[in-house]
């Protein structure tokens, strides 16, 4: 699942601030912010809208592999 490092990662690279990922999300923004500070554990579904708003803008979660959970722009279709 989606970590806070890996939420706030995703939100730097496509230049979201909380309110617009919480837009995205239809959540919350305290929810948001919540989250990312490591201060709650939110609940599944959250999650679940958390990272399906972040796919939607076209990034990928990269799994713990290893080398690190990590997240990147999701490879474009030429």
């Amino acid at each position: 699942m989606i970590s806070p490092s890996q939420c706030r990662a995703a939100r730097g690279l496509l230049n979201w601030t909380q309110a617009d990922l919480a837009k995205a999300a239809s959540i919350g923004v305290v929810t948001v912010r919540q989250f990312e500070v490591e201060g709650a554990v939110p609940r599944a579904a959250t999650l679940t809208v958390l990272t399906q708003a972040l796919e939607a803008a076209g990034l990928e979660f990269i799994p713990e592999n290893g080398g690190g959970a990590g997240i990147r722009f999701r490879e474009r279709k030429a």
